[in-house]
């Protein structure tokens, strides 16, 4: 599995959106993006990480930062999601699961002791090139945002 490191070009996607639409890398060229990879929708780690995003959501958009969740997750179970936690940042949906592995976060981990196949809980900052500033893997969902807003010198408050 192949990790990325900063400086590596982000790879390209276009992806089903929780709204309807298809995103891509290409429509955000020229901004900053952080892309969180997470499980599943509706389970308690995914939805606290996905709340302290949005949460976050002012003083990341504040800095230049958009926000963009994937997850294997269908586009309808993604909206129902998005709804449910008022989430008001673009949900993609990657059920082969082709940018996940482009991102090295689906694959081998370890889930309660064991080794299983799916998706590494990670998170990428993206720049304006489209290169990636920053690549986390295998992050906890509580505490996280606010550690990786701490690491790119962004204050929450």
């Amino acid at each position: 599995m192949t990790r990325l490191q900063p400086l590596d070009p982000a790879p390209a996607f276009a992806l089903p959106a929780s709204d309807g639409t298809t995103v891509s890398l290409s429509d955000y060229a020229g901004r900053k993006i952080v892309l969180f990879a997470y499980p599943a929708a509706m389970t308690p780690g995914c939805t606290k990480e996905a709340c302290d995003f949005r949460d976050a959501l002012a003083p990341l958009r504040a800095a230049g930062y958009e926000i963009l969740g994937v997850s294997p997750d269908r586009p309808e179970e993604l909206t129902r999601f998005a709804e449910q936690e008022s989430l008001t940042y673009p949900l993609l949906s990657d059920p082969d699961r082709q940018t996940l592995t482009a991102y090295g976060a689906y694959g081998v981990k370890k889930l309660y002791g064991k080794e299983v196949t799916g998706v590494i809980r990670s998170t990428f900052v993206i720049d304006e090139a489209g290169a990636i500033k920053l690549a986390r893997y295998n992050v906890r969902a509580t505490g996280h945002v606010a550690s990786l807003a701490k690491a790119m010198g962004i204050p929450l408050s």
